[in-house]
């Protein structure tokens, strides 16, 4: 069981830890999480010299080598600010990890500071900053997919469609099986990529079943995933980051 976090009042700084996805492939991701919180008035700090969190070499059996790529993270966030990480899978990564990772080990206090100091975007956003929205988007059904880390690791079942409620236009459809995997898993669509072609193509028949012709998540692996199915598919139905899409309808 996920235990239940004790959330701070909203603080003037934030650091944001952008993840390699959103670094390689969804940067618009970064910076729309980036200008939604300050317009929450917070100042945003971004360390230049982070990297991976560790979690591909974590999930596949490869403590070690996991924690030499942790290690260099740990560093990287000096003063007790909040840390924002806008994905489920590299939140629970350091928080739900990182103290067993660097247990009994000379790092391990800031291990510890550094999970506690956690936060995954839409939970800090609704729990934290008790975000209000105003929706000037055109009215629709939108679907929402919420990663299995954000799910169980964190907690965080609840947050993203919480955001989309505060949206006036948006009507949040469910699909079925909602809770189930994707199929991305990192390592995991690399290692089983039947199984998991598998599995997205009934992530994909879900979400087109809702009549939605768009989805939103928090975590950018499963937007890769879901979106690259539909689009070889040739299905008309657009994948986007939840905080884009977030600021897209309200800015």
């Amino acid at each position: 069981m996920v235990p239940i976090k004790l959330y701070p009042p909203k603080p003037e700084k934030v650091y944001l830890y952008g993840t390699c996805l959103i670094d390689m492939f969804y940067p618009q991701a970064g910076l729309d999480a980036i200008r939604l919180l300050e317009r929450e008035g917070i100042e945003v700090l971004y360390p230049d010299d982070q990297t991976c969190c560790g979690q591909p070499a974590y999930t596949s059996g490869y403590h070690d080598e996991a924690r030499a790529v942790a290690k260099a993270q740990l560093a990287l966030f000096p003063e007790p600010w909040p840390i924002i990480v806008p994905s489920g899978s590299c939140g629970g990564m350091i928080r739900t990890h990182y103290p067993s990772l660097f247990a009994k080990t000379a790092e391990a206090q800031q291990a510890d500071d550094i999970a506690a100091r956690t936060f995954e975007l839409t939970e800090f956003l609704i729990h934290v900053c008790h975000i209000k929205l105003d929706d000037h988007g055109e009215s629709e059904k939108v679907a929402m997919h919420t990663s299995c880390s954000a799910r169980r690791e964190m907690g965080l079942a609840e947050t993203g469609p919480a955001l989309l409620a505060k949206l006036g236009r948006v009507e949040l459809v469910e699909q079925t099986r909602a809770a189930e995997c994707c199929g991305f898993g990192g390592t995991f669509a690399v290692r089983h990529p039947e199984v998991s072609a598998a599995m997205v193509e009934d992530k994909t028949q879900a979400i087109e079943a809702t009549g939605a012709k768009q989805f939103v998540t928090s975590d950018c692996g499963c937007l890769m995933n879901i979106s690259g199915r539909f689009e070889h598919q040739n299905k008309p139905v657009h994948g986007e980051h939840i905080a884009s899409y977030l600021w897209r309808r309200t800015s």
